[in-house]
Order: C-alpha cells, then structure tokens, then sequence
C-alpha cells in the first residue's frame, strides 16, 4: 500500500479537480447535469482512481487503477476541447488546464513505469 498524502501526482489531481470544479461553476445552468457534470466525474475519477489504486494489496493493481486514472485523464481533455469550442472556458483556460492534465498524465506513467520494474523485480525473486 502507498500513502496518497505522499504522491505527488495524487496532489496535482486532487489541484485539478479542485479546478475544473471552480471553471464548471461558471458554466450555463443548462449543462448542470450535463458537461459541467461529466467534467466533474471524470476530474474526480482521476485522482479517485490513483487513491484507490494505492490503497490496494498489490503493485498490478495499482497500475490498473493508474491506467483507469490516465483514461479518465483523456476523457477530460475532450471535455475541455468541447467546453472551448462551446465557448464555456477560454482559450487561456483552456491551455492552463491541458498543460495540467500532461503534467498528471506524465507523472502518472512514470509512476506506472517505476511499478512495472517493482513487479518485474519480485517476479524475478519469486521465479527463482
């Protein structure tokens, strides 16, 4: 088990949602229940998803729930894409929020990747 507090990716996630919950608040009422709400889920998954996956018995699980949480990482860029498009967030917004989402993105595969060699490396121990 990993302790969320200390991941940093987790921090930047939970930044994020924090974020597009202040953006979304200014959106039109008529999309209370329905891009405002999606980008909402999809904020949240992505931090929800690295604290479930750290809070699990094993480091393959953990990787799964960092895949899940860089899918939902995606799921939010085209949210964000669209809300542009629909002229709900600006282009400045726009650009801030995208840079955030690769940072996580980025930070999330590298942490996937130091996972693998763990995995990899009791792998080898328990074969032998």
């Amino acid at each position: 088990m990993h302790n969320v507090y200390q991941l940093t990716v987790w921090n930047k996630a939970l930044d994020l949602a924090q974020e597009i919950y202040n953006i979304t608040d200014a959106f039109p009422p008529q999309e209370l229940w329905g891009l405002s709400s999606q980008m909402r889920r999809a904020a949240v998954s992505v931090g929800s998803n690295i604290a479930e996956g750290a809070g699990r018995n094993s480091n393959r699980e953990f990787y799964h729930f960092l895949g899940i949480a860089n899918g939902s990482a995606n799921e939010l860029i085209f949210q964000i894409e669209l809300s542009c498009r629909r002229s709900y967030i600006d282009d400045t917004s726009r650009i801030r929020i995208l840079d955030n989402i690769d940072h996580i993105k980025r930070m999330n595969c590298s942490l996937q990747k130091r996972i693998q060699i763990e995995i990899d490396r009791n792998n080898r121990k328990s074969a032998t």
